[in-house]
């Protein structure tokens, strides 16, 4: 990072090796003898599918777990970290793609969590908060550092754990799906970020599904497939589409499914009127088709996410719901389950997954009735666990385990099982393929086309613009609170949708 007045530079960065880095969980082995090299002052893409062995690779650079054998050089020396503090007194750290922060604590103190600034015994708090502010605006976020993070949104959550970063002054920073919940403009700053500490000599390992970014800002890309190392390749003489092919082990072709005509003689399944989320949504009107899909854009703060919060029962609201022409009004999502509505949250582990709960607890949990003879029967949730494994393409080493041993991208297909496993008339879908690999993207567009065809009603909040292109029949645009403009889908690029979403369209274009 380039330095300012009072502040000191950043050590130039470190070389990395890995010699023959083996990773057994129990009796499964992850990592199969992993080999290669960093050197300082170079930005590598990390590329490969969920479950290719990327995050645990990354979680033993960082010390957060141990190898089971094999060597980790940095600079030369061999090291074994015992702790994420022994990695970061190095120089290591890592920016989760889960979020790693204390919601009932101020972001100051979780910049700081661990590393308090102190003046002698006592902690200098005016300092960490004016350092924390001064990350912050580096980050482009607006926010007073004493306020809890509780209270932030996901992509300002981001935002933090990026400034987190900043504040250790790292030599080597791992990046795992930094922008999943940014927005085009947030995103082209952390890249200038990324520039900066580049030049400065900072080690940047960028892990990412998003090959348009890996293409943009990364000097060199490392594929892993499978818990094996597959082959590396300067950016600039490797394409997207040769990247894809690395990562997944064949072709990949057809991204996206035909898009089907919407049936125009049907009615509305699901019609809003007049809806509104106080601070978020004012009087916002929208109605679905069966087998339509409906995207929804919208920069980061543009009220999305809070809208259908709000309708769910989850904020304070007024409006209109009616779901087959009946008027509904829902307390919790459990309710608007009942009637027909799921809602699939773009907080995974946080709101959409019951983490520590097992598979089959997860997939069946909003569908309980279904399973009380009028006990509940195991048996029967096993059968539907197995059913939903092979439907939705879940890659898991035992049925019983817990949700936390799965990949990203498995829980991310677990979680589309769970809110799908009720046989909804209306589904909402905020950030459907959030950290999720382009194989496993595929796989999601696909399901998504295919609800549908089968008359489903689909809503899509996404923050990835070619993917509402690419699967939306219709496409609303959401900024400040208010629909900025509506667009077929078939005619959508993304210069429409930003203009739309910043306010600069030409209307009179």
């Amino acid at each position: 990072m380039t330095s300012q007045a009072g502040e000191s530079r950043v050590t130039p960065g470190l070389a990395v090796s890995f010699e023959n880095v083996v990773k057994d969980f129990g009796t499964v082995r992850v990592l199969h003898g992993i080999s290669f090299d960093l050197e300082p002052g170079k930005v590598y893409g990390l590329l490969g599918e969920n479950g290719a062995g990327k995050s645990t690779l990354m979680k033993i650079l960082g010390g957060y777990q141990p190898q089971t054998s094999g060597v980790l050089r940095i600079n030369g020396r061999p090291v074994s970290f015992s702790s994420s503090r022994d990695a970061e007194a190095e120089g290591v750290v890592l920016i989760h793609q889960e979020f790693n922060l204390a919601d009932d604590l101020s972001i100051s103190d979780n910049i700081f969590l661990g590393h308090e600034k102190k003046r002698g015994f006592l902690l200098d708090n005016a300092a960490m908060h004016a350092e924390a502010g001064r990350v912050l605006r580096k980050v482009g976020l607006t926010v007073d550092p004493a306020v809890k993070i509780s209270r932030l949104i996901v992509a300002e959550k981001q935002l933090v754990e990026i400034a987190k970063a900043l504040a250790r002054n790292a030599r080597l920073l791992i990046m795992d799906e930094p922008t999943a919940t940014l927005t085009p403009s947030e995103t082209s700053r952390l890249f200038r970020l990324i520039e900066e500490m580049r030049a400065d000599g900072v080690t940047i390992i960028y892990i990412s599904h998003k090959l348009d970014e890996v293409e943009r800002i990364t000097d060199e890309v490392i594929v892993l497939r499978d818990g094996r190392f597959v082959g590396r390749s300067q950016t600039r003489d490797i394409t997207r589409r040769q990247m894809a092919n690395m990562m997944i082990g064949r072709e990949v072709t057809d991204l996206f499914p035909e898009r089907a005509p919407v049936p125009q003689e049907t009615a509305p399944i699901f019609r809003v009127t007049d809806f509104t989320v106080p601070g978020w949504a004012e009087k916002l009107s929208f109605e679905v088709r069966p087998g339509e899909i409906l995207g929804f854009a919208g920069l980061v703060g543009a009220g999305r996410t809070e809208l259908f919060e709000g309708i769910l029962g989850l904020r304070k609201a007024s409006g209109k719901v009616e779901i087959a022409g009946k008027p509904v009004v829902f307390r919790s999502p459990r309710a608007a389950a009942d009637h027909g509505l799921t809602y699939l949250s773009e907080d995974r582990k946080g709101k959409g997954l019951h983490i520590d709960f097992t598979l089959r607890e997860n997939l069946t949990l909003m569908a309980l009735k279904r399973y009380v003879r009028p006990l509940l029967d195991p048996a029967a949730e096993q059968r539907a666990l197995e059913e939903a494994v092979k439907e939705y393409g879940i890659r898991t080493g035992s049925l019983r385990n817990k949700a936390s041993a799965l990949s990203g991208g498995n829980q991310q297909k677990l979680a589309l099982a769970k809110v799908l496993h009720p046989e909804p008339k209306v589904v909402v879908l905020d950030e459907p393929t959030r950290g999720v690999d382009i194989g496993a993207k595929r796989d999601i567009y696909f399901l998504i086309a295919r609800l549908a065809a089968q008359g489903l009603a689909v809503i899509v909040i996404s923050s990835e613009l070619l993917e509402l292109i690419g699967l939306a029949h219709r496409v609303v645009v959401m900024r400040a609170g208010r629909f900025s403009a509506e667009v077929d889908g078939a005619h959508l690029t993304e210069q429409d949708l930003i203009a739309h979403a910043t306010g600069t369209a030409n209307v009179d274009a």
